[in-house]
């Protein structure tokens, strides 16, 4: 069985990956408005994987013996600047991800519940890897300049 206070924790944390994945989906919008398609596929791929991390907890709070919660999702901005400005702030939300998933672990750990850690260090690995790749972006955007930004686009398009 899980605790109240674990269980609450993670339903938050569902509500911060739905509102996530919506930011992803909102951000791509915003790309293919602007002409830029790779971009919007890139960002439309996250935006399914920020809602694929919110169904895992789900199951996995199911699992324990809780119960998941869809609740309210807060409304996310429509507007995000340049390609550049876009993936900065990418930078930023994975970063502010990774803190609420530390805060979460933590929670687990308080709580002496092993089997939550050990399941929320799956996402504390991948969230190594969402700060690096948003970092590597931001960089390869400054480096590609104007003249590059449209072989970025069609680059950050070929994702899988």
């Amino acid at each position: 069985m899980i605790t109240e206070k674990l269980q609450k924790a993670i339903n938050d944390q569902i509500a911060a990956e739905l509102w996530s994945a919506n930011l992803y989906l909102s951000m791509s919008f915003y790309m293919e408005k602007e002409g830029f398609g790779g971009m919007a596929k890139w960002l439309k791929k996250q935006s399914e994987e920020e809602n694929g991390h919110a169904c895992e907890m789900a199951s996995y709070l199911i699992k324990r013996g809780g119960v998941a919660l869809v609740d309210k999702v807060d409304v996310v901005p429509n507007e995000f600047g340049t390609p550049l400005e876009v993936f900065q702030q990418v930078y930023e939300h994975e970063c502010r991800v990774s803190k609420m998933i530390d805060e979460l672990t933590d929670i687990a750990s308080a709580e002496k519940d092993k089997a939550t850690q050990d399941f929320l260090w799956s996402f504390i690995r991948e969230q190594v890897e969402e700060e690096a790749t948003a970092a590597g972006v931001v960089e390869v955007l400054k480096k590609a300049g104007e003249a590059g930004i449209y072989y970025i686009d069609d680059k950050l398009g070929a994702r899988q």
